[in-house]
């Protein structure tokens, strides 16, 4: 079966676009975000949800420099809090592509935090969402393949897809569970 012309629809009406495997490095993202009191919680800590936004924001950049399109957020894995972020520090986050789909790509999150004075960092977090990339009618789009280079990316990508297989299997659960 031939795909669609660029620019058409699949037989799964998913709009199609002609693109070429990327690799990983090419969607690595840092973001560097001062917290300041505006993003502290009655107990003088940085909110988590601050935390949470931040990530979704260092995916989603790292999911459009892959897809090269709009993306939404469809999921974001379990978020431990290892230690708290405290007003003042620097919140660094690195996001990658770990894998890719059809219409969907897991990017992993790692957040360290930063006292600027002492220049301590320790790692606060790590998370992993699934973003989908969409066209301009907020319909899912074929992504492009990923490229796995190293060792390292190799292994990211094996990870996400048993990250996957959970996720999927918990889905199909819990829509058991309702009878849907």
């Amino acid at each position: 079966m031939q795909p669609p012309r660029a620019g058409g629809r699949s037989n799964l009406g998913l709009a199609y676009r002609s693109v070429d495997a990327r690799p990983a490095a090419a969607s690595q993202v840092t973001l560097v975000q001062w917290m300041g009191i505006d993003d502290a919680n009655t107990a003088g800590f940085v909110h988590g949800g601050t935390v949470m936004k931040l990530c979704d924001e260092a995916a989603g950049i790292a999911a459009i420099k892959h897809s090269r399109c709009r993306v939404v957020t469809a999921a974001m894995d379990r978020m431990t809090f290892l230690v708290p972020v405290h007003v003042a520090d620097l919140l660094t986050l690195k996001a990658t592509v770990n894998a890719v789909w059809r219409t969907s790509m897991e990017v992993g999150v790692r957040v360290e935090a930063e006292n600027p004075m002492s220049g301590d960092r320790r790692h606060t977090n790590s998370a992993y969402l699934t973003m989908v990339a969409v066209d301009e009618e907020g319909r899912p789009v074929e992504v492009p393949p990923l490229e796995a280079e190293t060792p390292d990316e190799v292994r990211r990508a094996q990870e996400a897809q048993v990250r996957r297989r959970n996720r999927l299997a918990e889905r199909d659960e819990i829509l058991a569970a309702r009878g849907t």
